[in-house]
């Protein structure tokens, strides 16, 4: 639908939380918490508080993936359900002044340190533990997909993602703007891709982590079931990355873990050990109910 009637912007912008779509009650113009509540905190030296985005994925994912490779990160997961306004809880904004997910609580030193933003909490793990930076020499181009990921990403979820699915109504330019953004970032991924297994060096990193959960989801047509309408099928090398990403065992536990959709079985609200995943996945807690 195009609007014929036209917009002239008002000479000073005020919010009018009726008008903000599927995320109106909370989205607002200022930042800080709304109300008091602490956060839980578990055993593990991490405390992660997140949800099953794709955002909090990349973190959950490289949690599991130092887990497989042997390293000692064990960490406790807590569902934060954004859509109920927990990131602006007290503790949380604490944690996060942006009140955003994921948000992690890294408490192997002798000094808690938070880390938020998910490309930041994906470098500092892989800091911390000296895995998923591939080689030395490759450094600079695995950051400089890092950081791809991070400014394109609004572009996919902010943009195209909530003009396609959660805007008030349908609205032909802005979704003409953000589709074409979107498909021309599928296709530098798919060009870069064209001979190579990972997006840096010859072995998954977290540029990977970081840009699958996004690129590689829309592909698989897991997001805002709009595969047909960006013809996601023509970018073969994004698609068959994507499925050798997600195929790997960690992967698959982490985009498990702080997901409240989809299937019962295939959702793990709160992680707080490897022993989680076989018994208190929503089914099984449903079914002992």
């Amino acid at each position: 639908m195009t609007d014929t009637q036209g917009y002239t912007p008002p000479k000073v912008w005020t919010w009018d939380a009726e008008n903000g779509g599927t995320w109106g009650s909370l989205n607002r113009p200022i930042a800080g918490a709304t109300h008091d509540k602490d956060l839980p905190v578990g055993k593990h030296p991490f405390q992660l508080y997140s949800m099953g985005t794709p955002n909090g994925v990349k973190v959950t994912v490289m949690f599991e993936e130092l887990l497989a490779a042997g390293h000692e990160a064990e960490y406790d997961a807590w569902l934060i359900r954004i859509g109920d306004g927990d990131q602006f809880g007290s503790g949380f904004v604490e944690l996060n002044p942006n009140s955003k997910i994921p948000a992690l609580l890294d408490r192997s030193g002798d000094t808690p340190v938070r880390v938020f933003e998910s490309g930041a909490i994906l470098l500092h793990l892989a800091e911390k533990f000296g895995a998923f930076l591939g080689r030395p020499e490759d450094r600079p181009e695995l950051l400089s997909w890092l950081m791809w990921q991070m400014g394109s990403a609004p572009y996919l979820g902010g943009g195209f993602g909530h003009f396609y699915a959660y805007a008030p109504e349908p609205m032909e330019y802005p979704i003409n703007r953000f589709a074409m953004e979107t498909k021309r970032q599928l296709d530098v991924l798919d060009k870069h891709l064209d001979g190579r297994d990972w997006v840096v060096g010859d072995d998954i990193t977290i540029a990977d982590m970081a840009i699958a959960p996004w690129y590689g989801r829309l592909v698989q047509g897991e997001a805002y079931d709009a595969g047909e309408f960006l013809s996601v099928h023509e970018y073969k090398n994004v698609v068959a990355w994507a499925d050798r990403f997600f195929d790997r065992p960690a992967v698959q536990r982490g985009k498990m873990v702080n997901r409240t959709f989809g299937d019962p079985s295939e959702q793990l609200w709160d992680r707080h050990d490897a022993s989680d995943f076989e018994t208190k996945t929503q089914d099984k807690v449903q079914a002992a109910e």
